[in-house]
């Protein structure tokens, strides 16, 4: 096994190839199917017959799991990851007891990530590497989509717009928003102008293309949300869609 300190004061960490490594304590964590991980920017990649595929390139991990959260104490089971970065992070004195108690380093960027069913429960101090997937196998992506600002109604909600002509003077406006006797009002739901992108955005069924855990590194197949250095969560996908699988035409008798 490599070694890889993760923070001043902190003792190393055992970096198993299983994706799976204990801190201060024996045993995996077997039940968790998420991690944390930075959006680097897309590239391609190339099959051996030629193809070709639109990729996003994800820094994943190494995360620590900082809280494990059951059933008989919190109501529900998930565990509390924290990505470690090469800067360790400031925290106040809650944040440090809480960190000292899982006995991992201070962390910037912490998500919740739900567990699978069957295998060993995760414990505080385990360590979640990017060899949890594997190529072929399908993910979700969440992140938090570019924000737009304040945008109109023709590319926020892609109406349609006025003629293009000069005599119209109809071109981008809304127009009508409601009736005016009745109800004299503007109904609740009513597509109008307003701030566009920035929100929460979840891409499913991505399939892997390569997996690199020496470098922490994974390839999807696809665009995912969010700007370069943008944090994601990329976790196993939860409902399977089937894949659609081209038709080769048979080819047609010639007539005589």
């Amino acid at each position: 096994m490599a070694q890889s300190t993760l923070g001043h004061g902190h003792q190393p960490l055992a970096i198993s190839h299983d994706g799976y490594s204990a801190i201060s304590h024996d045993g995996y964590s077997h039940m968790v199917t998420g991690i944390i991980g930075k959006k680097v920017g897309m590239t391609q990649v190339f099959d051996a017959d030629g193809t070709v595929h639109p990729a996003t390139v994800i820094k994943a991990g190494p995360c620590v799991v900082v809280q494990a959260k059951s059933a008989q104490t919190d109501g529900y089971e998930s565990v509390q990851l924290g990505l470690v970065e090469s800067k360790p992070s400031k925290t106040n004195k809650a944040m440090t007891g809480h960190f000292k108690r899982a006995n991992v380093p201070p962390t910037r960027v912490r998500r919740e990530v739900k567990l699978a069913a069957g295998g060993d429960a995760a414990k505080a101090g385990d360590q979640v590497l990017v060899s949890i997937f594997a190529d072929g196998e399908r993910v979700d992506v969440v992140g938090t989509g570019r924000g737009k600002g304040f945008q109109g109604v023709v590319k926020r909600h892609h109406f349609g717009g006025g003629a293009a002509t000069h005599g119209s003077m109809f071109h981008r406006a809304p127009g009508s928003i409601g009736a005016s006797s009745f109800p004299s009002r503007v109904v609740k739901g009513m597509r109008a102008a307003g701030r566009m992108g920035g929100g929460r955005v979840t891409i499913h069924n991505l399939k892997v293309l390569r997996v690199d855990a020496d470098n922490h590194l994974l390839i999807v197949e696809g665009g995912i949300p969010g700007a370069p250095e943008s944090v994601v969560i990329v976790r196993k996908a939860a409902t399977l869609k089937k894949l659609k699988i081209a038709q080769v035409e048979k080819p047609k008798k010639a007539k005589k």
